[in-house]
């Protein structure tokens, strides 16, 4: 299949994003460092992505919005050039997923400050009591929507609890992130992108409003570290600690709650797999690792060349785009043996799910504690677990996951 095609259906069609893997395993081995049509550069083997996300002369776009892939639709094209070119107006903070050193460095250092390993830590036996009250009551139930009754209300608990987030809140925010996560889609329709506009205002709003809160009452959570972290006479802005909340709460539940429902429609699809696991819970972490490799919540990320350099032995000019396929990465034979398969006994490294270098996912022994507590509490507390129906995709490629995932169990 021609590399642009591959793209082209791997983005825009219910088939490739059903199932990437096929179209993923065409691109690298038949064009596995892919000058696209659009000038963008798409690498899909494990070393490659790993090489370009770890070097320097690569960075965040100053484009931060603009697709990768154009749109197949004229007017969404021109309604997130529009949105883009208004943030840039309104001199918004830029998220820190968009800094380059030193920018990234000075705000990630203040952050790591606030959003430390022990605090991550500390919540792991809180994470293991939420995980066996929604599954109590998912077994209470004889199952229903994984995603309804587990996989959102115990991520964004966690996340809640981090930030600061009053318990009474965390609902509304299912529909909002989901809603804003659908702008940076390649395939956002323009209704999406302005309804994700909308939904990104309202969560901004939001944590501008509970910053003033905190700022008169603060409390023994992440929001109130943020405001009193310094480094010296550095601090963070307002705006900063907006965005950088933001950032987080969206990403600590939003790519978890994929996790735990990418994990279960992984282990359905694989009963024998189920089997070992129910029969072997010391295998969590490695089961946990697979998921993430096999179906990850994330499949690909994006740099921009900050001068002229080379990547896999291909030339890239200054201004660039290289974006690595990550789902693809994670399927490369060279990295992973009989990557096709899942195996939750694998023990070869972790995949590139949550990136590597300067961005490396702030929360990712976090999501990991969530979806071991999860599956924890399942395999003790069910029997059994079915399929009940249809695992049916978002449209979504960005942010791979389902929008349910209907079962039945049996208790023990």
């Amino acid at each position: 299949m021609d590399p642009d095609d591959a793209l082209a259906k791997l983005f825009f069609t219910d088939e490739g994003i059903a199932d990437p893997a096929p179209l993923y395993r065409s691109m690298r081995e038949t064009a596995p460092v892919h000058h696209s049509a659009t000038g963008a550069i798409f690498l899909t083997r494990f070393d490659d992505c790993r090489e370009l996300l770890r070097d320097n002369r690569f960075g965040k776009s100053n484009r931060a919005g603009e697709p990768l892939i154009p749109s197949s639709d004229p007017a969404a094209a021109e309604v997130r050039k529009q949105q883009v070119a208004q943030s840039i107006a309104e001199k918004r903070p830029t998220s820190i997923l968009f800094l380059n050193p030193p920018h990234h460095t000075r705000q990630r250092g203040l952050v790591a400050r606030a959003f430390t390993p022990r605090r991550v830590q500390q919540l792991r036996s809180e994470i293991s009591v939420l995980a066996d009250k929604v599954v109590d009551e998912f077994v209470e139930t004889g199952g229903g929507d994984l995603l309804d009754v587990i996989a959102f209300p115990l991520p964004v608990a966690v996340i809640g609890m981090l930030v600061g987030v009053p318990e009474a809140d965390w609902p509304q925010f299912r529909s909002l992130i989901t809603t804003s996560a659908a702008g940076i889609e390649p395939g956002a329709t323009v209704d999406e992108l302005h309804a994700a506009a909308a939904a990104r205002r309202e969560v901004n709003d939001y944590f501008a409003e509970l910053l003033a809160e905190r700022k008169a009452n603060p409390q023994d959570d992440l929001l109130s570290d943020l405001l009193a972290v310094k480094e010296g006479d550095d601090s963070l802005s307002d705006g900063e600690i907006i965005a950088v909340t933001t950032l987080l709460f969206a990403a600590g539940f939003e790519t978890t709650t994929n996790l735990i429902g990418n994990g279960m429609g992984a282990l359905l699809r694989n009963p024998a797999e189920m089997e070992s696991l129910w029969a072997d819970p010391s295998l969590l972490s490695t089961a946990v690792e697979e998921v993430l490799r096999w179906d990850s919540p994330v499949q690909f990320d994006a740099r921009s060349a900050l001068e002229d350099a080379d990547i896999a032995g291909v030339e890239v000019p200054k201004g660039a785009s290289v974006v690595t396929l990550i789902g693809a990465a994670n399927r490369d034979p060279e990295h992973f043996s009989d990557p096709e398969s899942f195996d939750i006994g694998r023990d070869e490294g972790p995949p590139m799910s949550f990136a590597s270098g300067i961005h490396y996912c702030l929360g990712a022994n976090l999501a990991r504690a969530e979806g071991e507590e999860v599956f924890r509490a399942l395999i003790e507390r069910c029997a059994t677990i079915e399929q009940a129906g249809e695992l049916n995709r978002r449209h979504r490629m960005t942010l791979r996951g389902y929008s349910s995932v209907p079962v039945t169990v049996t208790p023990r």
